[in-house]
């Protein structure tokens, strides 16, 4: 063999070494992993490009579950440099399992205390969604009912065979409706009330899109379930989405049902770009990018004073107070809720 084709052989090992490593990550990116529903308009990436001079390279991987398990288990060499899109209801599993570097976005001053999980910062918020009840507001005139106003009526008789939610097993908005009833209900009254719905023919599905999209009758699917666990952003999102001008969002929001979610960034532990990893996160808190997050991704900024489109301002609802559990007792006790839920509702 020749020193030439030796050479070419080593050069080759080193190259596939290096990419296993995640070594090949080129010094002018940074790398943001995230699930697919992640979203930033053209203008505003340029702007953090710009500004960086770093080109932002995005890896999304489906959902915002399964994105943190495949984030899990590249921990401490990861694909990327930050991780966006874990929420409250799952932020112990990456906190647990030292997924994120601490870091403190000098940005964190401009967002609300209430926002801010993580003392020690591994974690940063990014926005905020609440999950509530979403009703068909032409169904309920058409026949007569009121829509609910609560989570307890929906166990009333003149809702039977109304609801559709999402499994919490494998749908985040289905977990934080199920995280809503242990809010409101306490432990034994929450399993009480699903056995209440389980005989007021609740329907479970799998996830928010066949929930919202197929089963609902308020969407373009034309389901025949008039109320559906979905978000308090689903309805400018209707009003932004039509096909043409409405003078009011076809479906409504019980705030009452409303459970808080935020959804946080973090330095990834290994990271090829630790310092383009920060320049991101701060982006991410910075004026530009908090005023896309409700029309990229139809939810909330967490940075103060910052203006929300006119739909959301008309049409969208911010619960003062909604249904909240600390991310501490969420972990505690996540999987045992899921599985007597499982056995509550499914067997």
């Amino acid at each position: 063999m020749t020193a030439k084709v030796l050479l070419g052989a080593l050069v080759a090992v080193l190259a596939l070494t290096a990419a296993a490593c995640g070594g090949g990550a080129s010094p002018d990116e940074v790398v943001l992993v995230t699930h697919d529903s992640f979203a930033v308009s053209k203008p505003v990436r340029r702007a953090f490009e710009q500004e960086t001079g770093l080109q932002l390279r995005i890896l999304q991987s489906g959902d915002a579950g399964e994105a943190l398990n495949k984030a899990l288990l590249t921990a401490g060499d990861p694909q990327g440099d930050v991780f966006f899109g874990v929420d409250n209801n799952l932020l112990t599993r990456a906190l647990d399992e030292d997924l994120f570097e601490p870091y403190e976005s000098p940005e964190l001053d401009r967002v609300a205390a209430k926002y801010v999980l993580d003392p020690e910062h591994r974690a940063t918020p990014v926005d905020h969604g609440e999950v509530c009840l979403n009703y068909d507001r032409a169904w309920f005139r058409s026949h007569g009912v009121p829509p609910p106003t609560s989570l307890a009526q929906l166990t009333e008789p003149r809702y039977s065979g109304l609801l559709v939610v999402e499994n919490p097993a494998t749908s985040t908005p289905g977990l934080a409706f199920l995280l809503a009833t242990v809010a409101q209900f306490g432990e034994g009254g929450w399993e009480d009330y699903w056995r209440a719905l389980r005989a007021n023919d609740v329907l479970v599905v799998d996830g928010w899109e066949e929930a919202y999209t197929v089963r609902f009758s308020g969407s373009s699917g034309k389901g025949r379930y008039p109320i559906v666990v979905s978000y308090a952003s689903s309805p400018p999102a209707e009003v932004m989405f039509a096909g043409k001008p409405l003078a009011a969002a076809p479906t409504g929001v019980v705030e009452s049902s409303c459970f808080r979610q935020v959804e946080l960034a973090g330095v990834l532990r290994g990271a090829a770009n630790e310092e383009g990893a920060r320049k991101l996160i701060d982006f991410m808190l910075s004026p530009d990018f908090q005023a896309d997050v409700p029309s990229s991704m139809f939810v909330f900024p967490v940075r103060e004073g910052v203006a929300l489109p006119p739909a959301f301002e008309r049409w969208a609802v911010v619960p003062e107070h909604p249904l909240e559990l600390s991310p501490a007792r969420i972990g505690a006790n996540r999987d045992r809720w899921i599985r007597e839920w499982t056995d509550v509702v499914l067997r």
